[in-house]
């Protein structure tokens, strides 16, 4: 449409998921079995090398998108003219509109995170949470229920070779308000968008970038972030700077993840598999229906 902010132009780098490889068993017969590909990328910007990022490969370019928007480095994909992935030299060349302004002095401090395959983020960690203002989303059990469910029927690289995370973005119907739970049918639960990557702050940085290049409406409803991967302060201010405000994981929570979510309002349930689950924060935002609890 005439006066939109245009998207960046994206390349679209294919690489192997997985590869295979000959394992011996417990009975001592030889098998070949698959295991997660993981690669490195290095991040130039503006031809500035920034970060080497090492990951599965699914959607680079939108890692790439998601990295830079969750680093602050960049307020929306419209500052990016474009991503170029090319897996024969495992680089990513990002051309900005007008370059980042103090980029030097903005990634001059880095914090190694607890994420898998230790993730990184530049600065303060906590900067700006304050500021964040979540939308009113709600979520009924009964949704929380058919959420898990979906992920347990997703396919997955996790299924034919495990040892990588998955995250989701889902929707919750055209409001997102879950609180009446009578309108269960009218709220259904959409799964927008899922990604595997060998460390959840990967696939929370791809699905990251893949908000940021839907168009203006696309994405109606309240939202839900699920994550296989532990509930770290990393993950719960990346979801809230995404405007998420309800994550749910089957791992736990970890105790800075549960200060910062407490902080921002923003309704944390974890160990959440089958009808089992934790509301470590923010329990307003959940409506409980104890007829569908499993005892």
């Amino acid at each position: 449409m005439t006066g939109e902010t245009p998207l960046p132009r994206l390349t679209t780098a294919q690489a192997a998921l997985t590869r295979e490889v000959e394992v011996v068993d417990e009975f001592g017969a030889s098998r070949r079995v698959s295991i997660p590909a993981e690669r490195d990328l290095t991040v130039y910007v503006d031809r500035r090398e920034l970060v080497t990022l090492m990951t599965l490969g699914a959607q680079p370019e939108l890692l790439v998108l998601g990295y830079l928007l969750n680093q602050r480095l960049i307020e929306s994909a419209a500052d990016v003219e474009s991503v170029t992935v090319d897996w024969d030299v495992g680089a990513a060349a990002v051309k900005t509109h007008a370059g980042i302004d103090r980029i030097e002095e903005r990634t001059a401090r880095r914090v190694v995170t607890t994420g898998c395959g230790q993730g990184s983020v530049f600065g303060a960690l906590m900067a700006g949470i304050e500021a964040l203002e979540l939308p009113d989303t709600r979520i009924t059990q009964a949704q929380l229920y058919a959420l898990v469910d979906a992920i347990r029927l997703q396919e997955s690289t996790y299924k034919s070779a495990g040892s990588v995370h998955g995250c989701a973005l889902f929707t919750l119907g055209p409001s997102g308000r879950g609180d009446d739970a009578d309108a269960v049918d009218a709220q259904p639960v959409h799964m927008q968008c899922f990604v595997e990557d060998v460390g959840r702050h990967n696939a929370i940085d791809t699905i990251a970038g893949w908000i940021a290049m839907q168009p203006a409406g696309r994405l109606y409803g309240g939202r839900v972030f699920y994550t296989t991967g532990r509930l770290t302060s990393e993950m719960i201010i990346k979801s809230a700077q995404m405007g998420v405000a309800i994550v749910v994981s089957r791992s736990g929570m970890t105790q800075m993840g549960h200060e910062v979510a407490t902080r921002v309002g923003l309704c944390a349930i974890g160990r959440a598999t089958n009808r089992h689950f934790f509301c470590y924060a923010g329990a307003h935002r959940l409506t409980l229906q104890p007829e569908l609890a499993q005892r």
